[in-house]
């Protein structure tokens, strides 16, 4: 065992495991992100519907394909119920690309291969994001290893490129069963490389075994949704791809200078301890645009071209698109972490002592310790442990009424979890605002073991409607989070 740790491949693969794994289950699940891709999941797991993901009951959850709901899915239903088993698909995919940086290092600069996983292994976003329950990591590996295929394609033995290149449409078709036509965007690098370079196309990307692969497996699910839900499909295109790429309909800083706002603190504070690397990269970057200039240019550094291209062209697209958030970028973080250790190879760079390293990782687990410690609304398990303290008696689901709908109580209760309005709304059919209104779930389903919440200063209002429906709510324990927690009961005939 001392001698496996002596080599570098074992410490930075005990490193990372130690970042992803140590403390992936100490934080709760925190609302709304976290709770609702994990409710989701959980609705796959309870209603036996893997192909429609749902939010409550009647309500579908269209905002995402369902790649990383499957995933959490099964590792609850392996793992058990519990926040552990919810981040452990972020926290593989974390993984997965510690090992991706590593292979795709070792064939483009191969002498900086194990300073590049151990690079994207301490880089302090992808640290952090493998902690988080999102689309977005998920999203990561699966075009990491498209590009990885496509790279081994182009680079590797020309006797099994067409292998590679089917390999890259099968993981491009993952990532567009993860999050749509986002996770095409790395096939902008491709096709521009490979005009770039045409004397190394060896096979050609378009060539029809591959589309006909990424159809069969990433149609199916679209079909069989737009199918059975008409009007889906019109919804997807028009609300989920160009509605987020050309307007800031979502809130998500879509001013002119929102790219600024978010995504150059992601870059510069994300790839923290190695921001220096990519800054002495990034000067070179115009003198290296010069040399692209020319066909040989292009040629001998071929590996540097493909990398720029990688991060640069779908950066370029999210700095244009209108709705903008820090993680839509994680996917650029592997090639980062490649231009970085390979800059510092050109630097002449040692690599970092472990002693130092090993000072950067008990402070990040300080920073996941720090997260789980501290307290916030946002934390379903906390809520959950309210809850039992207040509430006697079995809880079949959960009415928040005009607040906040906290999904992630899913995980604990193992209750439907409904967003009510106290009057009945006029909703658009797909991901509407409300899971519906307090008048159809007295009127239609009333569940005498529904548990229902709203803020203190909403409380006449609520009391007062439910008592007009000819319903009693009786306050259950003290308010928590400036919250009323109350059950409904029939009034009693007089």
């Amino acid at each position: 065992m001392h001698r496996l740790l002596q080599s570098p491949g074992a410490r930075i693969a005990a490193l990372a495991l130690t970042l992803a794994l140590l403390f992936l289950g100490q934080r709760g699940i925190w609302d709304p992100d976290e709770g609702r891709y994990t409710n989701a999941a959980l609705h796959m797991l309870d209603s036996g519907n893997w192909v429609e993901p749902h939010r409550s009951q009647n309500i579908g959850h269209w905002t995402k394909p369902p790649l990383t709901y499957w995933a959490i899915a099964t590792s609850v239903g392996v793992f058990g119920r519990n926040a552990w088993a919810a981040r452990l698909p972020a926290a593989l995919s974390y993984l997965l690309c510690v090992w991706l940086a590593w292979r795709i290092a070792r064939r483009l600069a191969p002498q900086s291969a194990d300073q590049a996983g151990l690079v994207y292994a301490t880089m302090l976003f992808p640290i952090g994001a493998a902690q988080l329950i999102t689309t977005d990591y998920v999203l990561a590996a699966c075009e990491t290893l498209a590009m990885w295929a496509f790279i081994e394609a182009r680079f590797g033995a020309p006797t099994h490129a067409r292998r590679w290149i089917a390999a890259m449409w099968a993981a491009f078709a993952l990532a567009f069963l993860d999050k749509g036509p986002p996770g095409l965007l790395p096939l902008l690098a491709v096709a521009a490389f490979d005009l770039a370079t045409p004397g190394r196309v060896r096979p050609r990307v378009l060539q029809w075994q591959g589309l006909l692969l990424f159809a069969g497996l990433a149609a199916p699910w679209y079909v069989a949704v737009t199918v059975r839900n008409p009007g889906l499909l019109d919804y997807f295109l028009g609300k989920e791809v160009v509605g987020r790429v050309a307007s800031d309909d979502f809130s998500r800083h879509g001013e002119w200078y929102g790219w600024l706002a978010i995504y150059v603190p992601t870059l510069l504070l994300g790839a923290l301890p190695w921001t220096p690397s990519l800054l002495r990269w990034a000067r070179t970057l115009p003198g290296n645009v010069r040399e692209w200039r020319t066909a040989e240019g292009r040629r001998q550094d071929a590996a540097g071209l493909l990398l720029a291209l990688w991060v640069l062209l779908p950066l370029l697209v999210f700095c244009i698109s209108r709705s903008r958030l820090p993680l839509y970028i994680l996917p650029l973080f592997v090639p980062l972490a490649v231009l970085a250790a390979h800059q510092r190879s050109l630097d002449g760079r040692p690599q970092p002592r472990w002693r130092w390293l090993l000072s950067w990782a008990v402070l990040a687990l300080g920073l996941q310790i720090g997260a789980a410690q501290w307290r916030t609304h946002k934390d379903a398990g906390a809520w959950a442990t309210a809850i039992h303290q207040r509430v006697v008696g079995p809880i079949s689901q959960v009415d928040m009424v005009e607040d906040m709908a906290r999904y992630g109580l899913n995980l604990y209760l193992r209750a439907d979890i409904r967003k009510l309005s106290l009057q009945p709304q006029i909703q658009p059919r797909f991901n509407p605002e409300y899971d519906g209104n307090v008048t159809d779930a007295l009127r239609r389903d009333f569940d005498p073991d529904s548990l229902w919440l709203t803020k203190q200063e909403q409380w006449p209002k609520a009391r007062d409607a439910i008592a007009a429906l000819g319903f009693v709510a009786l306050p259950q324990g003290t308010p928590y989070q400036g919250r009323i927690l109350f059950r409904v009961r029939r009034a009693p005939i007089r």
